[in-house]
């Protein structure tokens, strides 16, 4: 069956206005649009999002699958997004089966942009099999780490967003093959689970790492099971349910990573250590 039919809805992804420092001074500055998008599955509303809207109609596919609403990319027809009404109308082959049900029950979640998902989060857990050879070395986290210091990005230039990026070791250096900034951290997980159902079938996951500023929450690192990626990296940390999951799973979890620091939570089997490449140990202030 063919891939969907997605629209390329472009919105600005910025805004100036006015605004004053610390001297008095009136100054324009950029912050980001953050807009609202309401999700309608065969005509039924569903679900608004909050979004700065780069990547809406992916945004919405990876927020289906996420939320296991759909199995497969092939059970959508298509998705158009319309900024002038802020809708986003998808189209299924067949409907979603039991979709009342699944979207009866709500979770609160600790998400920012987000709030609730639809709950059973741990229903499928046990049921997830990551690739059981993948690995990566220190120096490809720091190669990693470093790309994202060097990107041009929104929150250089307007803050109050998150990032997540999907990088490929296959060849050795860390690529990055798609780099998504949002007003939620899980907005920005949910499109590349979007861009990545539409990638060939081929492409395996087992070279793959997600990479967020985000915190590690146990949502996040569900998701990130659940795209068939092995190993995370976060700049933030990880909550103690996180953790639990990343141990089930088999899922590779490094948090606080800046520079050439970083804290390896759960899993540190995937990661190859290269301790002289750290430098000399931060000195410890004597009492």
């Amino acid at each position: 069956m063919p891939l969907p039919h997605l629209t390329q809805a472009q919105a600005p992804l910025t805004c100036e206005i006015g605004a004053v420092n610390e001297f008095g001074e009136t100054l324009q500055v950029s912050i980001p649009a953050e807009r609202s998008l309401t999700v309608y599955v065969d005509k039924r509303e569903l679900v608004t999002l909050m979004t700065l809207g780069a990547h809406p109609e992916l945004l919405v596919l990876g927020y289906l699958r996420n939320q296991r609403l759909i199995k497969d990319v092939a059970d959508i027809d298509s998705i158009t997004v319309d900024w002038d009404v802020g809708a986003a109308a998808v189209k299924t082959h067949h409907g979603i089966e039991d979709i009342e049900a699944k979207t009866a029950k709500r979770v609160v979640t600790t998400g920012c942009g987000q709030g609730s998902v639809f709950g059973g989060l741990m229903d499928e857990v046990d049921q997830i099999v990551l690739p059981a050879d993948a690995h990566i070395t220190q120096s490809q986290l720091y190669g990693l780490v470093n790309t994202i210091r060097l990107k041009e990005t929104t929150y250089k230039s307007a803050g109050s967003v998150h990032a997540c990026a999907l990088f490929d070791l296959a060849g050795g250096e860390p690529e990055m093959l798609l780099f998504v900034e949002d007003v939620g951290r899980h907005n920005a997980i949910d499109t590349i689970a979007g861009w990545m159902a539409m990638q060939d079938k081929s492409v395996g996951e087992a070279d793959k790492v997600f990479y967020t500023t985000g915190r590690l929450t146990s949502e996040m690192v569900i998701k990130s099971a659940q795209m068939g990626v092995p190993i995370v990296v976060s700049r933030s940390g990880i909550t103690q349910m996180g953790h639990q999951v990343a141990q089930a799973v088999g899922l590779c979890a490094i948090g606080r990573a800046t520079n050439k620091r970083f804290i390896c939570y759960a899993n540190p089997q995937r990661l190859n250590l290269q301790p002289e490449l750290a430098g000399p140990k931060p000195r410890t202030p004597e009492p």
